[in-house]
């Protein structure tokens, strides 16, 4: 009796597994963005949010939680139900590097999410605005030797990619210029446009655009090589500086203890919407590239947030820059 009690015990949590699994979702999924509209983060949140609806059966509603440089919308994510039905769109400066720039960030990425995966890497680009004058890299650099403080560069916020980018660049030539925080990309490449500020360093989601809209001039990207979408503008290290080169992960998590079944359906709608057409012709036209299937599931996510977690802590140390 007992032994035909602990096989139906067994079988009962398989198929309730299972069942869990292809019960997942039964509702509409919200993706939490930690930007404000406009910026590459809403871009790629809400392509990969669109392909992976498609195989989830369900919609997936992009949130956008902007302030304080993704923090705001990071920490909603983490103290959201571990059910699945709330995951974030992030990269490497709020998933990552945040930890080794804000004092109270109020969660540890390394500990208090479910990693789904990594979706995108994305070069980063430097743009000047048009009233700035600056035609290359080098012009930009020799008026901020001559002006410091007098040069802006408008950021998506404390602790974004595109924040710590500017500041890693004028640690690297030794320079000083003014960082204007923004609630986002969006609202700082409004600002480049108008000359409001001076330049902006961000991932070619928002860069190639502009560049080619000419409301800003491209003057260099990261990368080994030119990019096929920006083929005028050399790489840093062409332009100079060859000790700059950071290209951004993007990926999916969630908040910590989601259950595994549902964890899994999500990494294969992740998985599904990447081999999507529609997804990889959009990634080509923005510079974006998928990693390869065996750089981007959960494991390797967590590995990359704890590796660069330590990585920006010793770059923020050596730019000299002061946690807040």
């Amino acid at each position: 009796m007992r032994r035909r009690f602990w096989i139906a015990t067994v079988l009962a949590l398989c198929c309730g597994d299972g069942a869990v699994a292809q019960e997942f979702p039964a509702r509409t999924v919200t993706m939490i963005v930690p930007s404000a509209p406009g910026g590459t983060l809403d871009a790629l949140g809400r392509l990969m949010a669109q392909g992976m609806a498609e195989t989830l059966g369900q919609n997936v509603v992009v949130e956008n939680v902007s302030g304080a440089g993704s923090i705001v919308g990071m920490q909603r994510l983490v103290r959201s139900a571990p059910d699945g039905y709330t995951i974030g769109f992030g990269n490497l400066g709020s998933l990552a590097a945040n930890v080794a720039i804000t004092k109270e960030l109020g969660f540890d990425p390394r500990k208090d999410l479910t990693p789904i995966g990594i979706v995108a890497n994305v070069p980063m680009v430097i743009a000047a605005s048009n009233k700035s004058g600056a035609r290359d890299l080098g012009t930009l650099l020799a008026r901020i030797r001559e002006r410091g403080d007098g040069v802006t560069f408008g950021t998506p916020g404390t602790g974004t990619t595109g924040h710590l980018a500017p500041a890693y660049l004028l640690s690297l030539t030794r320079l000083q210029a003014t960082l204007v925080p923004y609630r986002g990309a969006g609202p700082a490449m409004s600002d480049l446009a108008s000359g409001t500020v001076d330049a902006v360093i961000d991932q070619t989601v928002t860069m190639i655009p502009a560049h080619r809209g000419g409301t800003a001039r491209a003057l260099a990207v990261t990368g080994s090589q030119r990019l096929a979408q920006l083929p005028d503008v050399p790489t840093f290290a062409e332009a100079g500086v060859p000790e700059f080169d950071m290209v951004i992960w993007n990926a999916i998590v969630g908040p910590r203890d989601i259950p595994a079944p549902a964890a899994r359906r999500l990494g294969e709608a992740v998985e599904a919407a990447l081999a999507s057409p529609a997804v990889a012709s959009r990634f080509a036209e923005l510079a974006t590239t998928a990693p390869a299937p065996e750089e981007r599931g959960p494991e390797v996510l967590r590995r990359r947030i704890a590796a660069d977690v330590e990585r920006w802590i010793q770059v923020v140390k050596d730019a000299g820059i002061t946690p807040q």
